[in-house]
């Protein structure tokens, strides 16, 4: 064999190399939603927070301080191989359940507007409804991989609802918008996963009737409905109004960065689920649907890490993730408009609210870790 032979062949010789994958464009869109979340935070309360606390960046140090730990934790997280967290699953779910009980006593639980929410540790407090829905998603994705042919009976469906159910119940009896968010993640993570959609009418009509009974639980949530037929007369129509005022004064371009009228005083705790309206009063409806065509570049990244992920767990891990992100921003965006009665849901990455970047940003972190299992066989060829 001459020289001019063994180079051709040593020419042709491919070599495969498994090239790791980190889902740098996710990230990016994350790190964007996270810095433009904390410009409007202080836009929407330094006005407030100024006459409240005589600091009018009260509001936005306390949402830098829950970012930076929620990016640290984001971080961390996408280090850390996710099949660990079904490992823990049961202990999670158990601690997630007590501290959701605990938020439901009287004494325990703290009560702010009307609603007892949260609990109180010394100066921290947080909502355990958003470690539910942490704990939910690795769960049902956990309960749907150990059972991926089977999940196609109803019976199983059924089944993995009544794991989950505890835990809705729980949240639901204070919460019932971050309730609607644990049963979103279960649904989405059990349709992507049957091939029998049929089954799902049915469920959707048990779950409509729950949410009904729900419902008149608590007196506030009847209210609630009332104002959301009627905002210009009912008493807890207000919120809702000003909100709309701010919509339809933003016009096309808005107002402005930090020009909102309605952000003084007239939408109450604007910084928090009716930060929307004052993004389209400030930035109008080009800023309205840039924020809205972020989240929809998420929601496709998140779709190529579910259809690449190396596994079943975890692509049901981002499909969870992707159905939690989708439901809330609708929900949000639907409030804000008066589309359907007031849930008291924060708008994604971008609502003031400590504990809610807290969890969100760690389950971000599992979403990335999943894109970093992802395998890119490459070619290269030696010369």
């Amino acid at each position: 064999m001459d020289h001019r032979t063994r180079r051709l062949k040593k020419k042709k010789k491919r070599i495969d190399r498994p090239v790791v994958f980190f889902d740098f464009s996710l990230l990016f869109i994350i790190l964007f939603l996270l810095a433009f979340g904390l410009i409007m935070v202080y836009s929407t309360s330094a006005y407030m927070a100024g006459i409240k606390f005589g600091q009018v960046d009260y509001y936005f140090r306390k949402q830098l301080i829950s970012t930076s730990l929620g990016v640290c934790g984001m971080l961390i997280a996408s280090r850390i191989d996710y099949h660990y967290y079904w490992k823990f699953s049961g202990i999670m779910y158990v601690m997630a359940a007590m501290l959701c009980i605990a938020v439901a006593i009287p004494g325990i639980g703290k009560d702010i507007n009307g609603s007892r929410r949260w609990l109180q540790f010394g100066p921290l407090g947080f909502q355990p409804s958003e470690i539910a829905k942490l704990v939910a998603l690795i769960v049902v994705a956990g309960v749907v991989c150990n059972m991926p042919k089977s999940i196609n009976r109803f019976s199983n469906v059924i089944r993995t609802m009544l794991i989950v159910f505890p835990l809705f119940g729980m949240v639901a009896y204070t919460n019932l918008s971050n309730a609607i968010i644990i049963m979103a993640i279960t649904v989405c993570i059990i349709f992507v996963a049957s091939k029998k959609y049929a089954q799902f009418f049915v469920t959707a009509g048990i779950l409509g009737g729950l949410g009904i009974a729900f419902i008149f639980l608590e007196s506030y949530r009847a209210t609630r409905i009332d104002a959301w037929l009627h905002p210009e007369t009912a008493e807890k129509g207000y919120q809702t109004l000003q909100g709309l005022y701010a919509i339809g004064s933003g016009g096309l371009f808005g107002k402005g960065l930090g020009q909102s009228v309605q952000k003084l005083g007239y939408v109450p705790e604007a910084q928090n689920d009716m930060i929307f309206s004052i993004i389209c009063e400030e930035l109008g409806l080009f800023g309205a649907i840039c924020v809205i065509s972020l989240f929809i570049l998420m929601l496709w990244r998140f779709a190529v890490i579910a259809n690449n992920a190396r596994d079943l767990y975890g692509s049901l891990l981002v499909v969870g993730a992707m159905g939690h992100i989708a439901v809330q921003v609708v929900l949000n965006i639907a409030v804000v408009t008066n589309s359907i009665p007031n849930t008291g849901i924060s708008l994604p990455f971008i609502s003031y609210g400590g504990t809610s970047v807290l969890f969100l940003l760690a389950e971000m972190g599992i979403v990335l870790n999943v894109s970093r299992g992802i395998r890119i066989e490459e070619e290269y060829e030696s010369t």
